[in-house]
């Protein structure tokens, strides 16, 4: 199941060093580039025409369109995206952060003064205007408790206030330097803007009738089948680095909710829908050969699996049990037998493309070994019966695993592996949706996960005790790890901050918290009658895309 904060980002030691402050302004503009970093479905020759509706499935549906209290599902950030806009974006050709509705920023040598100056002639789909006290209030918002903003409220970080002394100018002051502020700005879906008047007019209602500054405009919702966008034809506010500046060009996009991956197939092939997300590996071959589809790929900026283990269930206590499960995965089998070997293998939470990744955890992660796997249980008490599970103290080591049918085959053979040390394993399978809702209240032992993002501070976000219930599902409390943490978001200087995430990620090995299991290459199909689609590291872009009549 995809957890957390998808707000992937191409990442670069460029980035960083305007994180550190060596670079402290930036203004809009540049040059449109062909490329830009992204992925581009084939050439397409004629004119780019306006009209058409795109159709895309996707294997889950979200929560609500009220990004600050969502439960962080990736589909709803994607989609609430699409409708909003950001402070600052990120160029995808040089990775520099720049301004986007803001025109220009500012930030003080000590890292705690913060002044964006806003873009003028910006406006909400309900004619509301688009001013700094349009964000002072979005960011009011998330910091008020009555808002239960708990998926947002950590990507403010060390933010204490929020001033908007007139509509154009916007001051945040930090507490402390916090390094993930940055790239936190940029991200599509949380940090967009909110029109309190569209608030305060739908009250509870706002989810499902949200209002933004974006490219898209929603339009419908119908629960268990789709959501249905239309074109903004007032926007005009692209980021330079599309060809297209003003409105997109299709008349619609509808995202229809299909979880079972054969069905979603299915639509594509009889073309009820014009896209499928998450496509698996065993089946891209067929769309590779094929004359009426093309297929878009990428390895993901994050894990493709990891498993977590609950801290509240007595047996994964002991950190020879946990060691126990790590080394009884065979991770290159996973691979094989799920991905058909489209991916690589994971030794850490973060995969080696993110900043701060240690390649020396590729020699300290457990190897697999079933034997050595058995003597570590049965040097924690955990003795193999005459019937063939392990038992300690007349209790028999049973654990559920929480899963999703999208990890069916990997669940499976965790399952099987885990097996063979004589310990029971029940697969608990959810829809996506209900899944993270029981994973952040800590109902399950054994938990599969899956993220992308760019920021090493996902750490933080999956391990602090302060994300208890929010992204630390397994109820990690360590003061150790705490106080690394902290000192890794809060540390600009970056040859200092990358030896904190080393440390971070021997800890992590040393105590065994989760099992990273590999990084995948995700699959995008696209039925060639969409034109000119583009991929980016975290989500199709269809500002330049035209449908073909």
């Amino acid at each position: 199941m995809v957890k957390g904060r998808w707000r992937s980002r191409f990442f670069s030691a460029c980035m960083l060093a305007v994180i550190a402050m060596l670079v402290v302004s930036g203004c809009s503009g540049g040059t449109s580039n062909s490329d830009n970093g992204t992925t581009n479905s084939e050439k397409t020759s004629g004119q780019p025409k306006t009209g058409g509706t795109i159709t895309i499935g996707y294997p889950q549906e979200p929560d609500t369109f009220d990004v600050h209290k969502s439960n962080g599902a990736s589909v709803t950030d994607e989609i609430a995206g699409l409708m909003g806009g950001t402070l600052l974006y990120m160029d995808p050709t040089t990775h520099e952060i720049k301004p986007h509705l803001a025109e220009s920023y500012t930030i003080t040598p000590d890292g705690k003064t913060w002044t964006f100056k806003m873009r003028s002639g910006i406006t909400f789909h309900d004619g509301t205007p688009l001013t700094a006290k349009s964000f002072k209030e979005t960011f009011d918002r998330i910091f008020d408790p009555k808002t239960k903003a708990t998926s947002v409220l950590s990507t403010l970080g060390a933010v204490k206030t929020v001033k908007a002394p007139d509509d154009q100018t916007l001051i945040l002051e930090l507490k402390e330097p916090f390094a993930p502020l940055l790239i936190n700005l940029s991200i599509p879906g949380w940090l967009q803007p909110m029109s309190m008047q569209a608030i305060e007019k739908s009250g509870t209602d706002y989810g499902r009738n949200p209002v933004g500054v974006g490219p898209w405009k929603f339009e419908s919702w119908q629960p268990g089948q789709a959501v249905t966008l239309t074109r903004n034809d007032q926007y005009k506010w692209a980021e330079p680095y599309y060809e297209n500046r003003g409105p997109v060009r299709p008349d619609k996009l509808v995202f229809k909710f299909i979880i079972d991956n054969q069905t979603r197939l299915a639509a594509l092939d009889s073309g009820s829908i014009d896209i499928a997300l998450n496509v698996p590996a065993k089946e891209i071959k067929k769309y590779r050969n094929s004359d009426k589809f093309e297929v878009m790929e990428r390895m993901r900026s994050g894990i493709g699996l990891f498993l977590e283990m609950n801290m509240r269930t007595e047996a994964l206590q002991d950190v020879q049990v946990r060691k126990a499960l790590n080394m009884a995965i065979n991770k290159e089998a996973i691979i094989q037998a799920a991905l058909q070997g489209e991916g690589e293998v994971a030794h850490s939470l973060l995969p080696p493309t993110l900043f701060g990744y240690d390649k020396a955890v590729e020699e300290l992660d457990y190897k697999y070994s079933q034997e050595e796997a058995k003597k570590l249980l049965d040097a924690a008490g955990w003795k193999m019966s005459a019937e063939g599970s392990r038992e300690k103290n007349g209790k028999k080591l049973s654990l559920t695993l929480l899963s999703s049918e999208s990890q069916a085959k990997e669940t499976q053979l965790v399952q099987a592996m885990l097996g063979e040390l004589g310990i029971k394993v029940t697969i608990n399978n959810m829809d996506p949706g209900a899944m993270l809702d029981a994973a952040s209240k800590g109902q399950f032992d054994l938990t599969v996960m899956s993220y992308t993002d760019v920021e090493p501070d996902i750490f933080y976000l999956f391990f602090h005790s302060s994300q208890i219930g929010v992204f630390n599902d397994s109820a990690i409390n360590d003061p150790k790890l705490d106080e690394l943490l902290v000192k890794g978001r809060t540390t600009v200087d970056l040859e200092a901050r990358k030896r904190v995430y080393s440390d971070i990620q021997k800890y992590m090995i040393e105590q065994v918290y989760i099992v990273p299991i590999y990084i995948d290459k995700q699959f995008i199909v696209v039925n060639k009658r969409v034109k000119n689609m583009k991929l980016g590291p975290d989500r199709l872009l269809y500002t330049d895309t035209w449908v073909a009549q």
